[in-house]
């Protein structure tokens, strides 16, 4: 068997691994590389294999960055399934249609850069190529095993990363025997919000891991909610807006239902709240028709407060003149808008017009990448550009990672004990994380393997 890394080795994005076993070739995830437009481009619209040589996809869950080039893929030839959950295929579809209107945004960016003897610049792809690839999604349950091909079985376990996220266990017949890998695609956090924790697994063979925060302890979602309830008062007080850049795929739900819980339990100030994403609300749409897939909890608020995700005083900005609104509103409010990384979205809008009030606050809750508008945000740059324009930041920055949907370090140890517990772990790759995060965990993960763990780089390939 062959395993060749084509993408988030070495960084945190692009999720993409291509397993070669005997003639059969599978990918394992198809995202796409995040981070500045120009620097992102060339990785993007370059796939070191031949997407018309595959055999299947397997997607371990919707986020941009494991799902976002596959009408790429579908571009330059492929034509296979792409095996997934089914709540993964609902969002996936979503996810991918909003993510033309950003290959366009992108592409127009680049062009007012292009010298003018070069010719211009494309989006990466179109809603021909989306239509495409939603054609080739081919949903599977969790928990049982699917053959898939004479030589390759799967099966999937709940990841408890985001909803539809799973751990993606494959059995190939490989001379007469069987091997096991296992992907956790991005492993989740136990006690989340929303999501049940990650399911344990038997050991494998071969294990590709992620690693995000590898290096890091999450604070406890407790600790979360008293943070987010003491911005909101200080804001309430103030007149200050509260702007929280959020995926609108998972933390834009969590953020809504924690906002529920502290109204259910009045201690929620009156002060309105908007969630100003269009891809939110289709999305929020897409879970409420999955409920089924969240936690105890969850299913316990459905029988007494029916819809986790409406709440008095909670609006979903529809049109584009009710965001505009929203920059000139006066008084207290929250504002939550895509995108996570402040890369693109209405957030930019409204961070233009809060950054520079010292009244105002903007709450990062997720991971950040190298090269963002978010990251140096985080960084507390004095100075900020939107929209090639420099703006000073006065307003107050909060960073609050009780949210993250990335297994910490202690998941991880606890996670790979559950591998251990039965047959351990053959050989590890660890991706998906940036280089201190993945060389920390591979400290932990080494006591529970065969071999030291491997920290592949980009286009690296390996035979197991």
């Amino acid at each position: 068997m062959k395993i060749t890394f084509c993408g988030a080795a070495g960084e945190v994005t692009g999720s993409q691994h291509l397993i070669q076993c005997g003639k059969l070739k599978v990918l394992l995830d198809c995202g796409l590389f995040q981070g500045h437009r120009a620097e992102t481009r060339h990785k993007n619209e370059t796939f070191f294999h031949n997407p018309s040589n595959l055999d299947a996809v397997i997607l371990s869950h919707a986020h941009i960055d494991h799902c976002g080039n596959l009408p790429s893929l579908y571009g330059h030839g492929f034509r296979g399934p792409v095996f997934c959950t089914d709540a993964t295929a609902d969002v996936a579809d979503i996810m991918l249609r909003d993510s033309v209107h950003i290959q366009q945004e992108d592409a127009r960016h680049l062009d007012k850069h292009r010298p003018r003897n070069l010719p211009r610049i494309e989006p990466l792809y179109t809603d021909k190529e989306v239509r495409g690839i939603v054609r080739e999604f081919e949903p599977r349950s969790y928990g049982q095993w699917h053959n898939l091909f004479p030589e390759l079985r799967l099966r999937f376990r709940d990841a408890g990363h985001i909803l539809g996220s799973a751990i993606v266990e494959l059995e190939f017949q490989e001379k007469g025997e069987v091997r096991r890998l296992v992907f956790t695609g991005d492993l989740g956090r136990r006690d989340l919000t929303l999501l049940n924790d990650p399911e344990l697994v038997p050991g494998c063979d071969i294990l590709i891991s992620e690693s995000t925060y590898g290096n890091r302890i999450h604070p406890p979602t407790i600790d979360l909610k008293v943070s987010l309830l003491r911005i909101i008062q200080r804001a309430a007080a103030t007149g200050g807006r509260v702007v929280i850049p959020a995926f609108s795929l998972g933390r834009t739900q969590q953020i809504v239902f924690l906002l529920n819980q502290m109204r259910s339990a009045g201690e929620l100030p009156e002060i309105p709240v908007f969630v100003d994403s269009p891809l939110s609300n289709r999305l929020t749409e897409i879970f409420r028709r999955h409920t089924d897939r969240f936690d105890e909890e969850v299913q316990e608020w459905i029988k007494v407060e029916a819809d986790p995700f409406s709440f008095p005083g909670l609006t979903y900005v529809a049109s584009q003149t009710e965001s505009m609104e929203l920059n000139h509103r006066s008084g207290a409010f929250i504002v939550i808008a895509a995108s996570g990384m402040c890369e693109s979205g209405r957030v930019l809008h409204h961070l233009k017009h809060a950054i520079e009030g010292p009244q105002n606050t903007v709450v990062i809750i997720g991971f950040q990448a190298e090269h963002t508008l978010g990251r140096r945000i985080v960084e507390k740059r004095p100075y900020l550009k939107i929209y090639d324009r420099e703006y000073t930041l006065r307003a107050q920055v909060e960073i609050l990672n009780g949210l993250s949907g990335h297994a910490d370090a202690a998941d991880f140890k606890w996670w790979y004990e559950g591998l251990a517990s039965k047959t351990g772990v053959g050989q590890a790759f660890l991706v998906h994380g940036e280089p201190a995060a993945s060389q920390a965990l591979a400290g932990v993960l080494a006591d529970y393997c065969d071999e030291d763990p491997i920290l592949p780089k980009l286009h690296e390939s390996f035979e197991v």
